[in-house]
């Protein structure tokens, strides 16, 4: 069987070291950049099939440059783990709502690591287990085979997670969910993410949703829900 590449984006040489050593064990070929520019144009000369991104980065730092990879076609899928040492949920957040797939906090466990990045890998190339049918709804059209969704002939820059919240919820319209449950079915369960990104995820999807924002409703002390029919008054 065929290695899989990895490519490391971090500017601190030890962590690199120590990333290369370990995964290598594990079977892993491993290159490396030290900048944001420098891991792009990696990526486009050959992508490899995993991302490790630290966000501190010298120059362009690594939530820009998850963004650009999830806004080329080519790497909208390419999975990414974040490595940052801040901790903080703000920036947790911020990746996972571009699209990155999991995330650890400096210092970490390679083995923690390692488990991670195949735990990326194997949901990524799992065959889908959902519904591909395309949803037309209330203006909506959700194609989950190719990753696209218009409003009222509109085209949705959606980032992967919005996507999916958008295709669970309007799949079943009418029924509430809490936040454990979205992220559940979203990302798996056990997903390591707080319940506090599905609301961030939930404001740029209705951001982005425009006047058919209010299909995704607000349930008090529960969760979301998204709306069976249009709001009194909307025109359709």
């Amino acid at each position: 069987m065929a290695k899989e590449n990895v490519l490391i984006i971090e500017d601190e040489e030890d962590i690199v070291e120590l990333v290369r050593y370990n995964l290598a064990r594990e079977g892993f070929r491993v290159e490396a950049a030290g900048s944001g520019e420098e891991g792009l144009a990696m990526i486009r000369r050959r992508p490899p099939d995993a991302v490790i991104l630290d966000l501190m980065l010298p120059g362009l730092d690594g939530l820009e440059v998850c963004r650009r990879l999830r806004q080329d076609a080519g790497t909208r899928l390419l999975p990414i783990l974040m490595l940052t040492a801040r901790g903080e949920e703000a920036d947790v957040v911020a990746g996972l709502e571009l699209g990155a797939d999991d995330y650890l906090t400096k210092p970490f466990s390679p083995r923690v690591l390692s488990a991670r990045l195949k735990a990326v890998l194997r949901r990524r190339a799992a065959p889908p287990t959902v519904d591909q049918t395309p949803l037309d709804v209330q203006g909506l059209i959700i194609h989950p085979g190719r990753h696209e969704a218009t409003a009222d002939g509109r085209p949705l820059n959606l980032t992967l997670s919005e996507f999916r919240i958008l295709r669970y919820l309007a799949g079943r319209a009418g029924w509430v969910f809490t936040r454990r449950q979205i992220v559940d079915a979203v990302h798996g369960e056990d997903y390591p993410v707080t319940e506090r990104s599905v609301d961030v995820q939930i404001v740029g999807l209705r951001r982005k949703l425009g006047r058919r924002a209010e299909l995704i409703e607000t349930v008090r002390g529960v969760g979301y829900r998204f709306r069976e029919s249009p709001a009194s008054g909307e025109a359709d």
